[in-house]
C-alpha cells in the first residue's frame, strides 16, 4: 500500500513511497453539513499508524507479549488545509523521518486524490507496557524502520 506521489500539494510536498491507508468517510465522522470533525483526523492517522507496524510484521500484539512494548504519542502538530467530506475516499500516509533509542517522529497526512487535506508531525515514544516509561525501540523494529529512512 505505497503512495508513489511525489507532487506539490497546498505547499507541502506529498511523501513518495509512504505507507498508505485508504479510508472512506462516514457519516459518523461527520457533522451534520458532511464535513469531517477536525479531531477524526487523529483517529484516521492512528489507524494508518496500526495498520503501518502491521505491514512491518508488528501489530499490537506482538509488540505487547513478544517485546513487551507499546507507542505513545508524546506530541503532535496538525495543520489543517481543506476539509475531507462524506463519502470522500481518503488516503492516510505513514513516513517514518527519524528514529531515537525510544522516539520516533513520523510524517503524515491525509490525501483525497493527490491533494493534501491535513498534514502532522508525530512524535511518539515506545514505552514499556508495565512501567509506562520509555525503552528502547525494540531492535527488530529499529532494523526494518532504518532501511526506510
Amino acid at each position: 500500500m505505497s503512495a508513489e506521489l511525489d507532487t506539490q500539494s497546498a505547499g507541502h510536498l506529498v511523501p513518495a513511497a509512504a505507507f498508505s491507508l485508504p479510508l472512506r468517510v462516514y457519516y459518523q465522522d461527520t457533522d451534520a453539513g458532511g464535513v469531517v470533525y477536525h479531531s477524526t483526523y487523529l483517529d484516521f492517522m492512528e489507524r494508518a499508524r496500526y495498520e503501518w507496524l502491521r505491514e512491518l510484521g508488528f501489530d499490537i500484539h506482538s509488540l505487547v507479549q513478544v517485546h513487551k512494548a507499546i507507542f505513545m504519542i508524546r506530541s503532535l502538530n496538525i495543520e489543517y488545509f481543506k476539509p475531507a467530506l462524506l463519502d470522500d475516499l481518503l488516503h492516510v500516509s505513514v513516513q517514518v523521518t527519524a528514529v531515537g533509542r525510544s522516539r520516533l517522529t513520523l510524517c503524515q497526512q491525509v490525501l483525497r486524490g493527490q491533494t493534501v487535506l491535513a498534514s502532522a508531525g508525530v512524535n511518539a515514544v515506545c514505552v514499556g507496557v508495565d512501567t509506562l516509561k520509555p525503552v528502547s525501540v525494540p531492535a527488530p523494529l529499529r532494523h526494518k524502520l532504518g532501511k526506510l529512512l
